[in-house]
Order: C-alpha cells, then structure tokens, then sequence
C-alpha cells in the first residue's frame, strides 16, 4: 500500500505548528506559541477554594487567573460509593493533585480532574486506576485480547490503557513505556508531597513532540521538520520511542517554508471562512454559535445529469467527506448539527450516513453520532480537546462587538437623525461637524440626503458630513460640545 501521509513540523522565534497531510490535503493543525503551550494534560498540585453542593462540584485554585472546575464524578476514586457527595471528599482549604482536563474557556476557567492519567506511546498510565481497557479504535477482537493479556501481566500499582499505536506492538515494548511512565508518576507524587499548593507539578511534551509521540506511526510516509535543532530533538525522541520510524524523518532546507509549501497556509485562511465549496458546485456553510455548530448543506452550483434524487445524494455524500475534514481541520467540538439536503429515499440516507461515519472513523477524537431526524438533520457531539481555529486565530469584531455582523448604514443614519432631533442644543450657531465611517457617510449624502436640510433647521446650524474611516461603522462622532455620542 503506498503511504500518503505525511506530518509536518515547523518552528520560529514566535510558534511551533504541526500539521497533517492526507492525500494531499490538510487533515488537522496544531499550534503551541513560543510562551508555552496550552493547560490541557498539566498536573497542579492545587487548594480547594470553594465546595458547592448544589452544584456537586468544587473551585479549585491552580494559581491561575480563574479557579478551576472540578465535578464530584471527577474526584470520587475507585471504590467509593456513588452516594458519596462533593462535601463528604472535600474541603475548602484542602490540598490535592488534579489534572487540567479541559483548557479554560473565555468566560470560565478550566476543567480539571484528580484521576490522573499520563500518556506514553503504546500506554496510558491510570495511577488510581483499578481496570485496564484497550483502545477502542482497535477493532480485531483477538488483537484485544492479547492486548488484554499483556496489560494484565504489568504489575501494580494503577493500570494501564492501551493505544491504538499499541496494535502489533511487542510486550518488550509495552513493558518499557509502562516502566517510563511508572517512573514520571513516582517523579511527580515525590514533588506533589514536597510542596504547597497552588504548584505546577508536570507539564506534558509540547506540540512538536507530542504530535511525534500521539500521531506518528507507520502509516506516515514522512515527517518533515523545518529546524535543524528540533529535527535532531525528534530524531532523539524516537530513537527512544520507536526507532524504527527515525529514518522517515526529512530536514526542510527550502527556502520557502515547509506550511506554506504543503499548502497549509492556504488551508488555514479558508478554514477561517464560513462557505466551504465543494468539488461539484455545492458548498457548506459552518457557523459556530454558543450554543453548537451548524452546519448548512447546498447543492449551489450544482444541478447535476441525471435526476434531482442523484443529485441531492451526490452533494451530501460529498458534503460529508468535507464535513468530517472541517471537524478535524478547524477542531470543531461540542454539540454539531449537520443540515443535509432532504433525501426522499431511506436508501440514500442509509448511504450518507454510512459515509459519514466512515470518514469519522479517521478522526482521533471521540465523536457521538445520531441518526438522521426526520428534518434530514444529524446531530453529532465531539470531545473537546483543545482550542479550535476559531479561537486560536480570531478575536472578536471591534466593528460588531463579536456578533459576526454589522448595523446597517441606514440604520445608523436614523440612530443619529433621532439623537440629534431629541438633544437639540440652544443658542449656538456653529457648525456642526458629523463624523461617519465612509460608507455611512455616503448614504448620508446620497440617498438619505434630505436629513441633512432636517437636521439644520432643526438645529439651527449649518450641518456638515466627513467621511472618516476610523470612525466604526455602528457609531458616529460629532465635532461639537454636545450632549453625549452616539
């Protein structure tokens, strides 16, 4: 089988990026500033700030800008009672090592939980575990169960899960990492009980090197760096982990940067956008909200050769594909509700769906899929596990106030035709300079001209409009002693 898949590593004085290559075309981005990267995987020693038990959750200070989150199910270890409530495990004041689960969102801090789990390789480390599992992701039954084995030959303490990366693997292997992470655990708790809290007591590899250890395996057919010094890193590391991947590993010496060249630039730029178009003339239109993503199929340009029924299933088949790419090129998460277009025959849903779910299969994060309603909608939830694009790349609108769009320039011409008309100044006959962004400025001129003659008669005063572009497009100023702006 020819290997098309490649992982591209770059580094600069500002960021590290990482990026996966499918059949050409961008899968996923992951990206760490120069600062540090993101909370997701660090283990804190950390105080209880507060208890609620209405909520069945404690505030836990990590020392950061805001408490973190920590729910009863979170805290409750192996054998504990379900009855066993959040006042009956802690106590404001009281010491614990938690690990950030979730990063911290604009409006709340972070999610954490005291069952810490530290990933390896082939293993995952559960310190207070008390069952072993396999990856789901590994189907063949009998590969399980010899996974099984293994793991329940590793002696306590905790247990272990094995990855996907563990299928095939040797017990020789599975043995090493296990003793790797035993050993970070051991480092770890040593400094958790040598110490007070708020404390970072671990940080997880960084982007470049955790992409190498959780993505990286023998279906890549090269992982491009661009970085002397982080190529000999990574060469290092997996001459550690698997050695036998070293030699996949390429050093980019153009001059033009090793994104760029893949096209990944590109990629990012249009995933920023809301309309995706599609190879037959359809498109996706993706609007994150609030409340979930939602993600609009239409046959655009589309209006296919055979019969409406052909057509309508063509485009969503497509529109699948490239929804499932979306999820994982842009990190979408949460609660996402695709619209496809109507399909009359149960077959043809049968086959989209099916569709979907295979092109899911690829992506590494948990994803839950419903059947398809009744409305033709599906709605999918998908773990959040680090930030999206969207957050990573955007701000929100000086203009808008982050509300994706702006007054119109009507709209803002009667605003203020009726702030002038009710705040009418008295004894004065200066001129009144009104300042308006340009495209306000020329309705104000043009179509709503005669506001202008109002507004002078009212007032009393000769009224003049200047286009000013760094006046936002919902506001106006005025060049005048005046009672308020608008």
């Amino acid at each position: 089988m020819m290997l098309t898949k490649k992982l591209l590593v770059e580094q600069d004085p500002y960021q590290t990026r990482v990026a996966v290559i499918e059949a050409d075309r961008v899968a996923e981005v992951y990206h760490e500033p120069a600062t540090g990267g993101g909370l997701r995987g660090q283990v804190f020693k950390g105080r209880v700030h507060r208890v609620l038990p209405g909520m069945q959750a404690a505030f836990v200070d990590l020392g950061l800008e805001r408490d973190a989150f920590l729910h009863v199910e979170d805290v409750r270890p192996p054998g504990v009672p379900e009855e066993a409530t959040i006042d009956d495990l802690l106590k404001p004041g009281q010491e614990l090592v938690v690990q950030v689960a979730k990063g911290p969102l604009p409006n709340k801090g972070a999610r954490v939980s005291a069952q810490v789990t530290l990933p390896g390789r082939f293993l995952v480390y559960l310190p207070y575990g008390d069952q072993s599992g396999v990856s789901r992701r590994i189907e063949d039954e009998t590969e399980r169960e010899r996974l099984r084995q293994i793991l329940d030959q590793l002696d306590p303490p905790g247990r272990f899960i094995a990855r996907t990366v563990a299928e095939g693997g040797g017990v020789a292997d599975l043995e090493e990492d296990a003793n790797r992470l035993r050993a970070s655990w051991e480092r770890l708790s040593r400094r958790a009980e040598s110490t007070h809290a708020p404390e970072l007591l671990h940080r997880d590899l960084g982007v470049a090197l955790g992409a190498v250890r959780d993505l990286f395996d023998d279906t890549f057919a090269a992982l491009w760096v661009q970085g002397n010094e982080l190529a000999a890193e990574i060469e290092e590391f997996l001459g550690t982990i698997e050695p036998g991947l070293r030699s996949r590993v390429q050093r980019w010496q153009e001059e033009q940067s090793l994104l760029a060249a893949h096209g990944v630039d590109d990629a990012i730029e249009a995933a920023l956008r809301p309309r995706v178009w599609l190879k037959s003339g359809g498109y996706l239109v993706i609007q994150p909200t609030e409340a979930l993503v939602a993600i609009d199929v239409n046959t655009g340009r589309n209006v296919g050769r055979r019969s409406l029924g052909e057509t309508i299933l063509q485009t969503n088949l497509e529109a699948v594909a490239e929804t499932a790419r979306q999820i994982r090129l842009r990190n979408l998460f949460g609660i996402v509700v695709l619209d496809l277009i109507d399909m009359e025959e149960e077959e043809h849903r049968q086959q989209v769906y099916g569709a979907l779910e295979q092109a899911l299969s690829r992506d590494r994060v948990r994803t839950q899929i419903l059947s398809i309603s009744e409305f033709g909608l599906i709605e999918m939830t998908r773990k959040r596990s680090r930030p999206s694009l969207y957050s990573w790349l955007t701000r929100d609108c000086a203009h808008c106030r982050g509300q994706g769009r702006v007054q119109a320039p009507e709209f803002v011409v009667d605003r203020l035709r009726r702030h002038l008309l009710d705040r009418r100044p008295t004894g004065s006959s200066d001129e009144l300079v009104v300042r308006l962004e340009p495209a306000v400025a020329a309705v104000l001129r043009g179509t709503r001209r005669d506001v202008v003659g109002e507004l002078e008669a009212a007032l009393g005063r000769p009224v003049r409009v200047v286009a000013d572009a760094s006046v936002p497009v919902d506001r106006f100023e005025l060049d005048y002693d005046f009672p308020g702006g608008g």
